[in-house]
C-alpha cells in the first residue's frame, strides 16, 4: 500500500505496525488496562503490550472470548502476564463492578487503554436508558476512567512512573451533529451521527481530563487517537458493509497489526512522554475538528456525563 507509507514526524507511518512501534521498549514495570480486548485491534494492543513485558488485564464484555484470547497469546508468549476481567461498558453497573474487582486486587495502574466501541448498530438503549453507541462509547469509558483514577494517581505518585489514558476515538468524530452533542436529544435514532457523536465525546472527554490532570500537577497524561479505517469486526452489524469491507478492505484498509500501532505508540513511546490532550493519527500527532477543540463544549459534555453516571 504505497500511499501509506508516508513517515511523519515521529519516524512512523501508516504502514507502521504495533510490534515495529515498540521495538526495544521495555513495559516491564507497567501494569495496563485495555478495555475491548477480545478481538481486533484491542486484542493486538493486549498482545504487543504483553510482548513488551506490560502486565496486561483485558476487560471483555465476553468473559470466554477473552480467556481464548488469552490463552492464544500465553501460547506464544509463554512468559506474558495477562489476565482477562469482565466489563460490559453498556451497563453502568458492570463498569462499577470492574473498577470495584480491580481496586480490591491491589494492583498498581500505569496505563488505561479505552479502546472498546461498537458502530453502526440498530437503534437501541442501555440498560441505563442512553443510546446505545454513546453509552458504550463514552459514558462506559467516562465512568470508567473516574474509578480508576485514585488508583492510577497512587501508581504515578509511588512509582515515579508517568502514568497515562488513552481513549480510541475515530476519524468519524469529525462527522457528528452541527451542534456537536445533542445535549437534549441524546437518544436520536441517527444512525453514523450518533456514532460520530460519541466519537467527538472521546477526543473531548480527553481534552477536558488533560486539563484536570495538568490543574491537578499529577504526572497522568491523556491523549486521544484515531487508529486508521481498520477491517475489524465493529461492522458487524451491518451485513452489507461486512461483505463490502472483507472483500476490498485487505487492499484499502490498515490490517489489525497496524490499527494497533499507533494506540501501542501513544500507550508506550518515550517520545509521547509529558505530551497531554492531544490527538494521534497513524502515530503522529495530528488535527482534530474544531468541535474537538472546543474548550466549552468539552466542559458542558463533562458536566452531563456526571449527571449521567450518578
Amino acid at each position: 500500500m504505497w500511499f501509506l507509507s508516508k513517515k511523519g514526524l515521529s519516524g512512523f507511518s501508516p504502514n507502521s505496525t504495533a510490534e515495529e512501534v515498540t521495538q526495544g521498549i521495555d513495559g516491564s514495570a507497567l501494569t495496563a488496562i485495555v478495555t475491548g480486548a477480545s478481538s481486533g485491534i484491542g486484542a493486538e494492543t493486549a498482545r504487543v503490550l504483553a510482548l513488551r513485558g506490560v502486565h496486561v488485564i483485558m476487560g471483555v464484555r465476553n468473559i470466554s472470548a477473552g480467556k481464548q484470547v488469552k490463552e492464544t497469546i500465553i501460547k506464544d508468549l509463554p512468559q506474558a502476564k495477562i489476565d482477562a476481567l469482565e466489563l460490559d461498558l453498556s451497563s453502568l453497573a458492570s463498569v462499577k463492578n470492574f473498577a470495584s474487582n480491580y481496586n480490591s486486587l491491589g494492583l498498581p495502574l500505569n496505563l488505561l487503554i479505552n479502546n472498546a466501541g461498537i458502530m453502526a448498530t440498530p437503534f437501541a438503549l442501555s440498560k441505563d436508558n442512553i443510546e446505545l453507541q454513546f453509552a458504550t462509547n463514552h459514558v462506559g469509558h467516562f465512568l470508567l476512567t473516574n474509578l480508576l483514577l485514585d488508583t492510577m494517581k497512587k501508581t504515578a505518585r509511588e512509582s515515579r512512573k508517568e502514568g497515562r489514558i488513552v481513549n480510541v476515538s475515530s476519524r468519524r468524530h469529525k462527522f457528528s451533529y452541527n451542534e456537536g452533542i445533542r445535549f437534549d436529544k441524546i437518544n436520536d435514532q441517527s444512525g453514523l451521527s450518533a456514532y460520530g457523536q460519541s466519537k467527538l465525546a472521546n477526543v473531548l472527554h480527553t481534552n477536558e481530563l488533560a486539563r484536570h490532570l495538568k490543574d491537578e500537577g499529577v504526572e497522568i497524561t491523556a491523549n486521544s487517537l484515531h487508529p486508521g479505517a481498520i477491517a475489524t469486526n465493529l461492522f458487524r452489524q451491518n451485513s452489507i458493509i461486512s461483505g463490502i469491507v472483507n472483500v476490498i478492505g485487505k487492499h484499502v484498509m490498515k490490517n489489525v497489526e497496524q490499527g494497533a500501532a499507533t494506540t501501542c505508540y501513544v500507550a508506550l513511546h518515550p517520545d509521547v512522554k509529558g505530551v497531554s490532550g492531544k490527538y494521534y493519527a497513524d502515530c503522529n500527532i495530528a488535527e482534530a475538528s474544531p468541535q474537538a477543540n472546543d474548550a466549552g463544549l468539552a466542559e458542558r459534555l463533562w458536566d452531563f456525563t456526571m449527571s449521567l453516571v450518578h
